[in-house]
């Protein structure tokens, strides 16, 4: 009699690609049951952009050299930095859904379950990346639709583009799982996550960093927001990058190993 062949057990590879395919689930699932944070974080940029264009757009389009009568330039330099905006704002939600999941027991309880540890995480921080993607993509039909047009952009330089808001989600987004797991409450992750709200609105997203004051612009200038809004008018309105895209590659990776860092070493922590 012939033995049978033991049955394969699957690698550990695809257990982590399993586990966190189900945690990516979840959370996806419950961004759709609880959609009141996500649209107040998107709502945000939508009303500045819209409040940009129709109320300051005329006067705005005159300072950066546009003519007063024409605010397509204005609105031209205004939407890269109101993407990045909204990149920034959407990981705030993260923060509190991580710190939820925290206080609720909810990490505890995965802990000590049969699972790919850090699938908990990669769930979490992929399903927040997914959704900073979509809401790039609604607020950009915003843009076009009130005038935005990227005439000089190839389609290597939107694809760069993509990777450029990509690259920023990912490391915001994991920024904000460390936040969320830093903080005692919900209330508290949201206060922490502020950071991410307001450093756009220091930045060049709205006026260049040569019309500010000449005290505020290293703090304007040497930000992660300043180069990634910088890179991304680069590539899609053919303006000059510069080092800005080194410097955009460098805060993100950067932010991205901090973060990661954090949000493991505070899920392995044993709890107290």
């Amino acid at each position: 009699m012939s033995a049978h062949p033991a049955p394969a057990h699957p690698s550990r590879i695809s257990l982590a690609l399993r586990d966190s395919s189900t945690m990516l689930r979840r959370n996806l699932l419950h961004a759709r049951r609880y959609p009141s944070l996500t649209l107040n974080l998107l709502l945000t940029p939508i009303v500045l952009l819209l409040l940009f264009v129709y109320v300051f757009g005329d006067v705005m389009s005159a300072g950066i050299g546009g003519g007063g009568a024409d605010r397509s330039q204005y609105i031209a330099y205004l939407v890269p930095g109101i993407l990045l905006m909204t990149i920034g704002a959407t990981p705030a939600g993260t923060a509190i859904s991580v710190s939820t999941d925290m206080t609720e027991g909810i990490m505890a309880r995965f802990r000590t379950m049969a699972i790919h540890r850090g699938s908990v995480l990669i769930g979490h921080v992929i399903g927040s990346v997914l959704q900073s993607i979509a809401s790039v993509v609604l607020v950009g039909a915003v843009a076009v639709a009130v005038g935005f047009r990227s005439t000089d952009a190839t389609a290597l330089e939107w694809l760069a583009a993509f990777g450029l808001l990509a690259l920023v989600a990912l490391a915001l987004t994991w920024i904000a799982v460390g936040m969320g797991m830093a903080s005692p409450n919900a209330e508290a992750a949201s206060n922490n996550a502020l950071p991410l709200i307001i450093l756009p609105f220091i930045s060049s997203a709205f006026v260049p960093v040569t019309a500010m004051p000449g005290w505020f612009q290293p703090i304007a200038e040497y930000q992660p927001f300043t180069p990634a809004i910088e890179t991304l008018r680069g590539l899609l309105l053919g303006s000059e990058i510069g080092n800005s895209g080194w410097l955009a590659i460098s805060w993100c990776l950067g932010l991205a190993a901090l973060g990661y860092v954090w949000s493991t070493t505070l899920f392995n922590r044993d709890p107290k």
